[in-house]
């Protein structure tokens, strides 16, 4: 019987599997119902905090290509249990992405957490909208200086998440910069604190030594 991770799994990787000990182990993963199928919670609040993911597409011809999406909080948005959204950003007009769905829409998004050292697989389709001014405004992130020319629709069939094993831990810079900020302010409250409670022992110390000279 079909399982979802079929998307994934073709014979030849099972093959790859069988002969490198792990068929066994998914399997059991397989009798199970495979990879999951809809956008839960816990995957809803993932995506909400990704600032940037990894699209990848091909030509009906099979060439692969891959290309960084980024922007704020919540660009990347869930419409319902099996959709992703996200504003088409202009950049540098090569369109090879938006010709390969044209052709092929098999698609997938791949999401990197690097702070958390996290990351999650989705597989699917994607068609790209244009000339929808409506759908646009819904989904372009409010005060960010960019122009959608589309918007990509994508339909969830089947997604994974992997162990954080090699994924190598990184900041944003913004992260960073902010909680600098925050430290810096700390250390100008603290200096304060600090020459104010000098100034009172001083003022202390120069009250007692007028009281033992009376």
């Amino acid at each position: 019987m079909a399982s979802s991770s079929d998307i994934a799994f073709s014979p030849a990787v099972k093959s790859v599997q069988e002969r490198r000990g792990s068929r066994t182990a998914y399997a059991r993963m397989e009798k199970k119902g495979g990879f999951a199928t809809t956008i839960e919670p816990g995957l809803a609040g993932f995506i909400a905090e990704a600032r940037s993911f990894y699209l990848a597409t091909a030509s009906k011809d099979g060439q692969p290509y891959v290309q960084h999406r980024g922007g704020p909080p919540g660009f990347l948005r869930v419409l319902d249990e099996k959709t992703l959204a996200f504003a088409d950003f202009g950049g540098n007009r090569q369109y090879i992405t938006t010709g390969n769905l044209a052709e092929n829409a098999r698609a997938m998004i791949f999401l990197m957490d690097y702070q958390n050292r996290r990351r999650v697989k989705i597989w699917g389709t994607a068609r790209v909208v244009e000339h929808d001014a409506e759908l646009n405004a819904r989904l372009f992130p409010e005060g960010y200086k960019a122009r959608a020319e589309a918007v990509i629709l994508f339909t969830i069939e089947a997604w994974d998440a992997n162990c954080p094993q090699h994924i190598r831990q990184m900041l944003f810079a913004e992260d960073v910069a902010r909680v600098v900020d925050e430290l810096k302010d700390r250390v100008i409250q603290l200096e304060a604190e600090n020459a104010r409670l000098r100034g009172a022992l001083s003022d202390s110390k120069l009250h007692s030594s007028e009281g033992q000279g009376q």
